[in-house]
């Protein structure tokens, strides 16, 4: 990995995109230098006075799909600009974001990322394109969310973007154990009745992992049982899960 993530998002809306980029986390990773961001705009390739990118598909049916000329070409010239550059097209059909594909994303470090529109992309593209990525089992109007989405998800792993590597080690499917985070509180001490638990504020830092540990696993096993039965779990974390806070 080269110390930073390149990404160029092909897009026929360039100003959904755009703002998101030069926000927050994001905008200050790419004031840094740890992410080099570009959008393009893909009816730049299209042909003709009206810059047409899309058309009705052949064999009858609702919506348009992407035509293949402007496509291919702006995905070839991004190529050009970015060589080595994983061509990632936002599909229903491709393999599910997760944290463990972020990271292999953000460790490529060089991303260009094509969103669909419409009925979606003529098949030919797919001669271009490296692989497919899906937000999961739902439809969205196109593929910015899940670009960005992507460049979100892969930017924050960039060692220096969140500035504290921990923020990222310790967060939900971060560890190699998959399990979701622990609860967070912050001050004031005391809010409508409710307080931070005891353990966080005792200065007792054996406690407190041992209560975070205890709060992931059991927020994992409540929230997605999915997760937690392919959880190949110790017999101390077994233990841990059903303690009291004074066996901490």
């Amino acid at each position: 990995m080269s110390g930073k993530l390149e990404v160029d998002i092909l897009t026929l809306f360039p100003r959904m995109v755009a703002g998101y980029l030069e926000e927050s986390i994001l905008g200050k990773a790419r004031e840094s230098g740890l992410l080099e961001a570009r959008v393009t705009d893909i009816r730049a390739y299209a042909a003709g006075k009206h810059k047409v990118a899309d058309d009705a598909p052949y064999g009858g049916g609702a919506g348009m799909v992407m035509k293949p000329e402007p496509l291919t070409e702006a995905i070839e010239a991004a190529k050009a600009r970015m060589p080595g550059g994983l061509v990632v097209l936002a599909s229903p059909r491709g393999e599910r974001l997760d944290q463990r594909l972020a990271r292999r994303l953000s460790e490529h470090g060089k991303l260009i990322l094509v969103c669909g529109r419409y009925e979606g992309v003529d098949e030919r593209v797919m001669a271009v394109v490296d692989t497919e990525v899906s937000l999961g089992d739902f439809v969205l109007t196109g593929g910015e969310l899940a670009a960005l989405c992507v460049v979100d998800a892969a930017a924050r792993l960039v060692p220096g973007v969140l500035g504290n590597t921990a923020s990222a080690e310790a967060e939900s499917f971060a560890g190699e154990d998959g399990l979701l985070e622990h609860p967070q509180y912050t001050r004031p001490p005391e809010y409508r009745g409710m307080k931070v638990p005891e353990v966080l504020t005792s200065g007792d830092h054996r406690r407190i992992n041992r209560w975070r540990r205890r709060e992931a696993l059991r927020a994992t096993r409540d929230r997605r049982p999915d997760l937690f039965a392919k959880l190949a779990l110790p017999e101390s974390d077994l233990r841990l899960i059903d303690a009291g806070d004074d066996e901490l």
